[in-house]
């Protein structure tokens, strides 16, 4: 027997002489403070934490496998600052029972969320409660330093426990020692990488879900490391250049559950290389063949290299299995940047071929693109977003500004020069200056950063990639748009870390910032609140505009237009209503589809036909009635501003955002019904 199991049974007898009778486990996951200190937290999230999906499947494992004793009832919490507001007094009373104990795991926490993590366990270990950390910075910050910097050491000296590396492995010994109340101060499992062949998969939880915006998603992490040396990750200096994965088996059986207990269709591989992992083809084959074989049809989107396209079968096999959108790490088209990072794999000139052949496979391409490499200045960021929009042809771009992550060798370089870094954590989430940078004076690296932004998503370029669009993925990159957009222009961050509506509690601020009043906090509320209803007017109106210019037409439509074109050139004039109806009827008898429409469809049908001139492709001139509207009733020309067109406009105004928010709600609901049928449909028509 050994060491290992006898410590563990030594301490299950222990457990039994004491009488413990409940654990309960808190796994929270931190969020940030904004500019204003506030805790960046939402009504509904759009990106779950895989982090504590996978703390609480170890969890559960250890409890359905007793291995920390038969007679221990462990309870386990799972707590999301983005998205949850953290009871602290509640748990800290839980606490209080002599037959239980409570223990805090501030869990995944990377750079940015450390001084949030630091408050909240500050708070904990006041009301005596033990409190873990770890996650990326930690773990990066120790791996590549000697010493323990000033941060950790005031987490330790306060009693707070500092986990360094991975712990599927040594979960168990870690909460052991929990219940025995004998935590350490530091656990380093940096050498003792575990291998997650046989490893549970993250769990997943309806009642989490349900805070998020699609309650149909999760994530896995199929694999982790890197092979790859670039010199901002900080993957490769916490996870390996070793790539560990998990057995299929393991991942069809998680798959297979998730879509019949919880409805889980989509998931997002959260892989930092998914094309690195040595079983990306049985992977692929067993989805297919859950969809053929077992009717369980699962969409998903990976994380790969410039290069993945290059493997053989890979780009084919990745659309067979139901991938519909790639995400990949490009970071520059300069490749004098790409040589300054590290990044040798990148080859610019293959750029062009490698987005043609994910768009071969009808796969919607994402790129990462990092502004602030040495070789970058506010020209060349312009010229480089310009290339990537004429050239590339890429759906979307997340941008991010270099930042030196601590667990980087940039970091760890810039620490030895002596180079100026930002002092404060809280801003290392790649949207805020944290350097100083020889092209640009303070604040131009920031501003190209946000132009970047406004410039890939402007209306033209998006109405130019919905256009130009796969059908299939029409409605994922529409939707992709609006919570990008939300995010960048009402939010003011990066759509990584921001959902929909923005909660600010009153006194959940950073310390050093005052707690306001409850009536100037309400003032503050109301503010944010109407700046929010006009923001999104404007965003709706702005997508419901993209969407009329780029949606997808049916064949009887399609046939009406062509009618009405006829019509119109036979006749100079506007059409009245008769004629309209006329070319209704022609296009009718040569479009079966247009006999027997819902009641809904005709309704408003009859009253676009009622009320407009011609079929609405654009708002365009009802936008242009209510801008002159605003112009006569700002110079007080109430009397030129004609009553039966305001009613007019507003029924027409008002159909529009309907059929609108109807199709934006069938397509929903059809991505929650079913997301990977139609790509093996479209498939078998091949």
């Amino acid at each position: 027997m050994s060491a290992g199991v006898l410590d563990v049974m030594t301490r299950q007898a222990s457990t039994k002489r004491i009488g413990q009778k409940r654990l309960t486990i808190i796994l929270i996951k931190p969020s940030k403070y904004d500019d204003e200190g506030y805790v960046i937290r939402h009504f509904r999230g759009v990106l779950p934490s895989n982090t504590l999906a996978c703390l609480c499947s170890l969890t559960e494992d250890l409890n359905r496998r007793k291995v920390l004793g038969h007679n221990l009832e462990l309870k386990i919490r799972i707590l999301d600052d983005t998205v949850q507001k953290i009871p602290v007094k509640k748990i800290i009373r839980s606490n209080k029972h002599p037959h239980c104990r409570t223990v805090v795991a501030l869990v995944g926490v990377q750079s940015n969320q450390f001084p949030r993590a630091a408050d909240i366990a500050r708070r904990f270990r006041a009301g005596g409660l033990q409190v873990l950390i770890g996650g990326f910075h930690v773990s990066g910050i120790l791996s590549l330093f000697p010493d323990i910097k000033p941060e950790i050491r005031e987490m330790m000296d306060l009693g707070v426990t500092v986990v360094k590396g991975e712990v599927e492995e040594t979960w168990g010994e870690i909460l052991a020692d929990a219940l025995q109340d004998r935590l350490k101060p530091l656990y380093d499992f940096m050498e003792r990488k575990p291998d997650l062949f046989d490893k549970p998969v993250p769990t997943i939880h309806r009642s989490y879900l349900k805070r998020f915006i699609t309650s149909n998603f999760g994530t896995i992490d199929c694999s982790r490391g890197c092979p790859f040396n670039c010199s901002f990750c900080t993957i490769i200096n916490v996870q390996g250049h070793k790539v560990r994965f998990r057995s299929v088996e393991t991942l069809a059986s998680a798959i297979r559950e998730n879509y019949r207990q919880h409805r889980i269709n989509f998931y997002f591989f959260t892989d930092d290389n998914f094309a690195r992992n040595a079983c990306w083809r049985e992977i692929f084959e067993m989805l297919a063949s859950l969809q053929t074989e077992e009717g369980i049809f699962v969409g998903f989107m990976i994380q790969v290299d410039t290069q993945a396209y290059k493997i053989p079968d890979f780009v084919e096999l990745a659309f067979r299995a139901g991938c519909t959108q790639v995400f990949i790490g490009m970071e520059s088209i300069n490749p004098k940047n790409l040589k300054a990072a590290g990044k040798a794999q990148n080859q610019v000139q293959d750029y062009s071929e490698m987005i043609a052949a994910w768009h071969a496979a009808k796969i919607a391409t994402h790129i990462a693109y990092i502004i602030g490499f040495p070789f970058d200045t506010p020209e060349s960021v312009e010229e480089d977003v310009n290339r990537l929009k004429r050239e590339l042809g890429v759906e979307q771009a997340s941008f991010f500004m270099l930042t030196p992550l601590p667990g980087s060798r940039d970091h760890a370089r810039m620490m030895c020069a002596g180079e100026y870094m930002d002092p404060d954590l809280n801003r290392y989430d790649s949207f805020h200056e944290t350097t100083r940078h020889p092209n640009f004076a303070p604040g131009e690296l920031y501003a190209a950063y946000r132009k970047a932004w406004l410039s890939f998503y402007s209306f033209e370029h998006m109405r130019h990639v919905l256009a130009n669009a796969y059908p299939g993925n029409y409605w994922n990159i529409l939707r992709n748009y609006i919570w990008y957009k939300n995010s960048v222009q009402i939010e003011g961050g990066h759509p990584m870390i921001h959902g929909l509506f923005r909660l600010k509690d009153r006194t959940d601020r950073r310390p050093g910032f005052p707690i306001e009043s409850r009536p100037a906090h309400f003032v503050r509320r109301f503010r944010d609140g109407r700046g929010l209803v006009r923001k999104w007017t404007v965003l709706l109106l702005e997508m419901e505009e993209l969407w009329l210019q780029t949606r997808i037409r049916s064949k009887a439509e399609v046939r009406l237009v062509s009618e009405l074109k006829r019509a119109r050139e036979q006749v100079n004039r506007n059409l009245r209503t008769a004629e309209l109806q006329l070319a209704h009827y022609r296009a009718k008898v040569h479009v079966p589809e247009l006999r027997v429409p819902s009641k809904l469809a005709l309704a408003f049908r009859d009253l676009n036909f009622g009320l407009a001139k011609r079929i609405t492709y654009s708002r365009a001139d009802i936008q242009k009635f209510w801008a002159g509207t605003w112009r006569k009733w700002r110079r007080k020309k109430l009397f030129h501003i004609p009553p039966h067109k305001i009613v007019l406009h507003f029924l027409r105004d008002a159909q529009l955002v309907l059929l609108f928010a109807a199709a934006l709600l069938r397509a929903q609901a059809k991505a929650h019904k079913n997301t990977a049928r139609p790509l093996m449909q479209n498939l078998a028509r091949k």
